[in-house]
């Protein structure tokens, strides 16, 4: 049996309280008192002892008393309110590469690729990812009508004969949307790309006749040979994308390696023979 003379009770004060305390919380045992300092209180023999501790999140509670709005978390204390990194669940981040001249206007734009699921739980790319080019005529000084734009798709062939053109080359791509059906030649796309009299880039030309709408419509535009060199780099450097292979290479795992290969022994392998 212990006396009560050598009994020792903890008790912790809350010495600037917060306005969002419970008033009836008369210890710390809830989140919602966020003290300026604490006093933790020693009883021996009748006799106590304080000491005081600075509270670290008093900073955060004030801010956000004095502003009325959540302030922003401490760097080491991730909460809720943390935003998403670009590519998260639910995400859409939308990019493109835009030129603006006299005549016309072209954007540049990446498409993903598409995934279908297999029986094994595991996924295949079940259509290639594409650049989407759209172009805009001018109606005044640097205003362009974009609901009289017209679109081409380059495929990843396409992309490759692009990206491989030198200073005196150029390349015609051909697109019917209605290639194998009953409307096969009703809509005709041609897109050009020449070199510049001058040697200073390309000049990008679609032609587009659509026997549907009654309407022959053409828009060319001048791309610089620095405009045409960051394009080029862009295209670089999604094209592994539009392939898919960034999930390819997302996937792999070294604790999976090992009976991924066992489950391909004996398979035909260059390596494996």
């Amino acid at each position: 049996m212990h006396s009560p003379s050598s009994s020792r009770a903890i008790h912790i004060y809350c010495a600037s309280p917060s306005p969002f305390r419970s008033s009836s919380a008369s210890l710390i045992g809830s989140t919602l008192c966020a003290p300026r300092t604490l006093a933790l209180g020693v009883a021996n023999n009748y006799r106590r002892k304080y000491l005081s501790v600075r509270g670290r999140r008093s900073d955060f509670s004030d801010q956000h008393r004095l502003t009325g709005r959540p302030p922003s978390p401490p760097p080491e204390e991730p909460t809720s309110f943390s935003r998403k990194p670009p590519g998260a669940l639910n995400s859409k981040v939308f990019v493109g590469y835009s030129i603006y001249k006299g005549k016309a206007a072209l954007t540049v734009e990446p498409r993903a690729p598409e995934f279908a699921p297999l029986d094994s739980g595991a996924y295949k790319v079940s259509k290639e990812g594409f650049i989407l080019l759209q172009f805009a005529p001018a109606v005044g000084n640097r205003q362009y009508d974009w609901s009289r734009k017209q679109v081409f798709s380059l495929s990843i062939p396409e992309i490759g004969h692009l990206m491989s053109l030198g200073a005196k080359d150029s390349c015609e791509f051909f697109h019917d949307p209605f290639k194998g059906r009953d409307e096969e030649g009703k809509i005709r796309k041609v897109l050009k790309v020449e070199p510049l009299p001058d040697g200073t880039g390309y000049f990008f030309n679609l032609s587009v006749q659509n026997r549907l709408l009654n309407m022959d419509d053409s828009i060319y535009i001048p791309i610089s040979k620095p405009e045409f060199t960051i394009l080029n780099s862009a295209l670089n450097f999604i094209v592994p994308y539009l392939l898919g292979w960034h999930a390819f290479a997302n996937a792999i795992k070294p604790e999976n390696s090992f009976r991924l290969n066992n489950a391909r022994f004996g398979a035909d392998f260059e390596w494996g023979r």
